[in-house]
């Protein structure tokens, strides 16, 4: 029976109109350029990967070939900065078994998973308390995005206002951030002024360092977050406005089998135009999708011991 329900999608998914190879058209906008971060020396970022999820590209992008095996990961992005450390979404949690039973019944019949260290547990050997979080940070507040929040008990949550309004209200894809209780989520806005065409931005420390900028399509409250490290690299995450780096760089829409997970899809079309024109502007800008296990492969890993700084 799965054999059979797994070959329909993959004829959904290849055969159907609107599936074939296009890349969304995407003119160059000249008018892009970010401001100067003052990013203090003691910032680090760290990717801390929770678990694996095995699919194909055919479910990642329109365009992408059923024979291309792609691993999915599931983890957070630490922020380590000298006023605060933000995680940002919280990957696989010791119940992921039962929290993927909230998933979408596609994403279940087309993919296998593994579940590695919880985030909780990798700050843990690294000598850093999970109590001293600041918060997580949640891209958006779908199941793989949330499960560990379960080993990070009493963390303030935040989300964008329209997303805590998501998370309250009877959407199925939500139904796992609610059953974790919404005690913890704490609702913010964005203050700021434009931000890379964003018309409005939250800098979470006053410094440029970390820049939250709403982007609306895959759930109502998605966001991106800019972040430069002292270093000089700068980083674009961008939760499941795509779920592999070619939903940005051709750029290209899920495929159509998979389109039902975004929430507003002329939104998402539109946020994927808008990043693959900052990455014109920005070459050096790492996209990181919260899903691509290449680009995370190249992101700095968390040590066992104390970090420094």
């Amino acid at each position: 029976m799965r054999t059979a329900l797994l070959s329909l999608a993959v004829t959904a998914a290849l055969g159907l109109p609107g599936c074939s190879p296009a890349p969304l058209a995407a003119p160059i906008d000249q008018t892009l350029a970010a401001p100067a971060p003052q990013s203090p020396a003691g910032m680090r970022l760290y990717a801390l990967q929770t678990g694996r999820m095995y699919s194909r590209a055919a479910f990642a992008f329109k365009g992408g070939r059923f024979g291309d095996r792609r691993v999915f990961v599931a983890g957070g992005i630490l922020v380590q900065h000298p006023r605060g450390t933000l995680l940002f979404d919280a990957g696989f949690g010791p119940g992921v078994e039962a929290h993927r039973k909230t998933s979408p019944w596609l994403l279940r019949v087309t993919t296998k998973y593994d579940r590695q260290t919880s985030v909780a547990d990798q700050l843990t050997a690294a000598g850093i308390a999970p109590s001293a979080l600041t918060a997580v940070v949640l891209t958006h507040a779908h199941w793989d995005h949330v499960s560990g929040l379960e080993t990070l008990p009493g963390t303030p949550v935040w989300v964008t206002r329209d997303e805590l309004a998501f998370v309250r209200g009877p959407d199925a894809s939500t139904a796992l951030a609610r059953r974790l209780g919404t005690a913890s989520y704490v609702a913010y806005d964005f203050p700021d002024g434009p931000y890379l065409g964003f018309a409005r931005s939250r800098d979470v420390f006053g410094d440029g360092s970390v820049v939250l900028v709403p982007s609306p399509g895959h759930t109502p409250g998605s966001i991106v977050a800019f972040v430069a490290t002292p270093d000089g690299k700068r980083y674009a995450l961008i939760g499941d406005t795509a779920w592999q780096r070619e939903g940005v760089d051709l750029p290209a829409e899920k495929p159509w089998v998979a389109r039902g997970v975004d929430d507003d899809r002329a939104a998402t079309r539109a946020m994927l135009i808008r990043l693959h024109q900052i990455k014109a502007a920005m070459p050096d800008l790492i996209i990181v999708p919260a899903h691509d296990s290449r680009v995370w492969a190249t992101l700095p890993k968390l040590s066992s011991t104390p970090a420094a700084g």
